[in-house]
Parts: structure tokens; sequence; C-alpha cells
């Protein structure tokens, strides 16, 4: 595996690890879906996990239930498309409004390491799965 891919997986764990800590201080983190769940759990990210596109929710609802986990910062991990980056900036002026930050760092610095080769955060597990065998085989 060359050095870049090392390199690349390397610095994702450094930021998969600060998420971990960050989550498991109570902020929470706001997904699309299930699968982005599932995602973050194989990757040892747990803590409070908001589902935003799930079941129906409204807009309002998935703010209301932000708002009442009484956070004065929320981490905002939705998909790197269009319509997840739309909802990033949606909830994120929203959630400015309410006095609760938004954390996009762990957005922008995963957008930016795995941009071009994963589109969501359910597809980040199986991303880093195939860095590791790549690794493996050289």
């Amino acid at each position: 595996m060359s050095t870049k891919t090392e390199k690349r997986l390397e610095r994702i764990y450094e930021i998969l690890e600060r998420l971990e800590k960050q989550s498991a201080k109570g902020t929470p983190i706001v997904v699309e879906g299930k699968n982005d769940v599932h995602s973050l759990h194989k990757l040892g990210i747990s803590g409070d996990i908001i589902l935003a596109k799930s079941s129906g929710k409204s807009f309002l609802d998935v703010l209301c239930e932000i708002e009442q986990k009484e956070s004065r910062e929320v981490i905002l991990l939705f998909d790197f498309d269009r319509r997840g980056k739309e909802w990033t900036q949606r909830l994120s002026s929203s959630l400015e409004r309410l006095k609760i930050t938004p954390n996009l760092i762990f957005w922008r610095l995963i957008l930016g390491l795995v941009g071009h080769d994963v589109k969501d955060i359910e597809g980040l597990a199986s991303y880093i799965e195939t860095l590791k065998n790549k690794r493996l085989m050289s």
C-alpha cells in the first residue's frame, strides 16, 4: 500500500478517535439514517446519535429533538452529496438561531479525506475496510 493511502487511513482514524471523544463527552451527533448509525457503531462511535431523515420526521421534528437534548453543540454528519450538503447548511443556520453551535469540523475533515471515494457516512466503514485490505495486500 502506498504511503499516501497509509497516511489517509491514519488520518481517518485520528478524526474518528476525536469524534468518539467528543461524543463520549455528551455532544449529540446528527446523521441521516439508520445505516449511518450502523456505520458509526462499526467504527466504534456510539453516544447520542440523532436520526434526521427517518420514520417520517420533519425538519422541525429534528430541530425540536436536538433542542430537547439541551446541548450547546451538535455534530452534523450528513452525506457528502448535494442533498446532504443542503441539509447541513439548512440545519446549521437553524441551530445557530437557537444558540446551538453546529459542529461541522468532523464533516469537513472526513469530506476532505474521502470526498471523491465515499458519498455518505454509511459507506465510511466499508471504505476503511477497503483501505485496510489494501494495506494487508501490499
